[in-house]
């Protein structure tokens, strides 16, 4: 299979004057993470929903100067994205996105943007379909963070490491799961236009019995909980990766979280899925 067969075509667009917010309400919209960014027929860049999520950080100037209907989509974009042509093979593109960690490559030929490969694409391809491997050999071992933890430790830790974040409850089980997708989509604007503030009140430990003891948390922009996704996809340590693989499908999700009863074993990603594509 290339990647003609598998494209997302037409491509919507838009154009670096465009604001973030319109690029932010397309994404949600079509339900889509990246959209080229052109000037007339001429692809100069390309903004994606990593590029909002990244800079919802309380500290990053770009936010604190003008809200998200002011932000020109030229001081996000990635300029010169990477692209591929049509005749370029599944496990090429496999490949290429995993070695230069992208997500998705516009298709050109002759200089015309003719459509986007995504890893969803992919996901949705037959090769992907019939990988018949366990996927107790694909897993990783989760990152969790508790329920009350900050917008901005989210975030570091996410793009740090680019990993799913699973939300635990203080008895270790399964509260919910943090993506990009939940930062960069969060209604995170208060009436001045910023990033709102809220104080939060968090048990400071786990007790038994008696008085419970709080510390008392301020200028918190969001926590955990306020943006995570609930409840989790999860599948069991027997399922075939093809099985997850329609499990992510089904659900429109790049993530599932492996359990046995309340435990959680590992989860696998789409870049997992991806890595046993492009061999």
């Amino acid at each position: 299979m290339k990647a003609e067969d598998v494209m997302s075509s037409p491509v919507r667009v838009v154009a670096p004057e465009d604001t973030a917010a319109h690029a932010r309400n397309l994404m949600i919209k079509h339900k889509i993470s990246r959209l080229p960014v052109t000037e007339g027929t001429h692809l100069i860049g390309i903004i994606t929903k990593k590029d909002l999520a990244y800079r919802l950080r309380q500290t990053e100037p770009v936010w604190r100067r003008r809200p998200i209907d002011r932000i020109p989509v030229s001081i996000l974009m990635t300029s010169t994205p990477m692209t591929i042509d049509p005749e370029t093979e599944i496990r090429d593109i496999a490949a290429i996105m995993l070695d230069r960690m992208v997500n998705g490559l516009p298709v050109i030929h002759e200089g015309e943007l003719l459509g986007i490969v995504t890893k969803s694409d992919l996901l949705r391809s037959e090769v992907a379909g019939a990988l018949g491997v366990p996927v107790t050999g694909l897993m990783e071992e989760p990152m969790t963070v508790n329920r009350y933890h900050s917008l901005d430790h989210i975030i570091d830790l996410l793009s740090e490491r680019e990993e799913k974040l699973i939300v635990v409850n203080n008895n270790g089980t399964i509260a919910g799961i943090i993506t990009e997708t939940n930062l960069a989509f969060f209604e995170y604007v208060n009436e001045s236009g910023g990033i709102p503030e809220k104080d939060i009140k968090m048990l400071r430990k786990e007790e038994s019995g008696g008085r419970k003891a709080f510390r008392h948390v301020t200028e918190v922009s969001a926590i955990a909980e306020d943006f995570m996704t609930n409840p989790v996809v999860t599948a069991p340590p027997e399922a075939t990766a093809a099985k997850v693989v329609q499990t992510m499908i089904d659900h429109h999700i790049n993530s599932v979280v492996i359990t046995r009863g309340n435990e959680i074993l590992g989860i696998v990603k789409r870049d997992n899925i991806l890595q046993e594509v492009a061999k």
